[in-house]
């Protein structure tokens, strides 16, 4: 069984050129099977672009330019665990249009392969995605909300999204 594991600060990135972006299969832990961004839980002593390119790095063997990454969203994720315990994991969302090396895969992420941004496999992606993705890749700054059940398996309610001007706000983690 998988352990549900408190995870309060993270990453993901999705590369992405004009018309695709890449989508990996997640291997293991939350969200095992499903497609996804590279990413990971930040950590201490680093900040989020530091993080990106270290998970990048870690799950893809490609390497990031920070210069090519453009942050797209700020997902805050309400869980609630199997024993009822809540945390909020806030979840910094890049795109990055170019990187160095191929992206492989690895035992973190499988199959990483381009969808045409019109034909997103969002049924095979975490159940929030499907709302907050779309809206970020039309090149809108996104912050959202996102409530969901143990594992992240369902959602518990509505994604609260919101366009803003900036990420500046949302660059200290959520409490």
């Amino acid at each position: 069984m998988v352990e549900e594991k408190t995870l309060l600060h993270a990453v993901l990135v999705f590369p992405v050129t004009e018309n695709e972006i890449m989508l990996g299969i997640k291997a293991a832990k939350i969200g095992a099977g499903k497609r996804n961004g590279w990413g990971g839980g930040i950590e201490a002593g680093e900040n989020p672009i530091q993080a990106a390119i270290r998970e990048f790095s870690e799950e893809a063997e490609a390497i990031l330019l920070p210069e090519y990454l453009l942050k797209a969203a700020v997902v805050d994720f309400h869980n609630k665990k199997s024993n009822g315990e809540e945390f909020i994991c806030r979840v910094h969302v890049y795109f990055s249009s170019k990187w160095i090396g191929e992206i492989r895969e690895t035992g973190e992420m499988s199959d990483p392969r381009l969808f045409p941004k019109d034909q997103i496999p969002l049924e095979e992606m975490m159940p929030a995605d499907k709302d907050w993705l779309i809206p970020a890749l039309s090149g809108k700054k996104i912050y959202a909300e996102a409530y969901l059940g143990p594992f992240q398996k369902e959602l518990l309610g509505k994604t609260l999204i919101t366009e803003v001007n900036s990420f500046e706000q949302f660059d200290k983690p959520a409490t």
